[in-house]
């Protein structure tokens, strides 16, 4: 296979079909017995426009979108943009414009130590009482999804529904979020 006009071996790379389009990932080691495919939505406007597209589709009706910082936010900009909803970014970090922000720990696969999300009474009160849709890019350990939900229950939101592109390794199998299509583990 030839990709970026470099010559790259097929196992290093995972063929994807989503949302009517074809993506090669390249294969990452997260373990000594684990490799994942990278899906990285930065940069790639149309894909993350028909991801979009298609997970409105297939969600429930919501007031407002939340996504832990900081590969999905390409994604919730785009939902946010077709369904005229606002989206708020649950930060990695502490901002000088962040009210008495609230705050829970996660632990991701793809970061492989703790890292706090942070959210504002700014933008948290605004959910009080409201439908919530968290937003991910891709669902495995479902780590960053249980810190993001827990961050929008301190505010009273009540989540309606989680969704991402892809769903990872066993979280194929999870009958609580929506996602367009399965992304394998590779086990070594």
């Amino acid at each position: 296979m030839i990709m970026n006009g470099m010559e790259r071996k097929d196992d290093e790379f995972y063929e994807l079909h989503i949302a009517g389009l074809t993506r090669y990932l390249q294969k990452f080691s997260v373990s000594d017995n684990l490799d994942i495919a990278a899906f990285i939505l930065f940069g790639d406007v149309e894909l993350a426009v028909n991801c979009a597209t298609e997970l409105l589709k297939k969600v429930p009706e919501f007031d407002y979108i939340v996504t832990p910082e900081a590969k999905s936010i390409p994604l919730a900009y785009e939902m946010s943009r077709q369904s005229g909803k606002k989206y708020i970014v649950a930060r990695k970090g502490v901002k000088v414009y962040m009210d008495r922000p609230e705050k829970v720990e996660v632990t991701s696969i793809t970061t492989q130590k703790v890292q706090t999300l942070y959210l504002g009474h700014e933008d948290g009160d605004l959910l009080t009482g409201k439908r919530v849709l968290i937003v991910d890019d891709v669902i495995s350990t479902g780590g960053s999804l249980q810190a993001t939900k827990l961050l929008v229950e301190k505010f009273g939101g009540n989540i309606v529904a989680s969704c991402a592109p892809l769903a990872e390794g066993d979280a194929a199998d999870r009958d609580d979020i929506i996602f367009l299509e399965k992304l394998p583990l590779f086990f070594k």
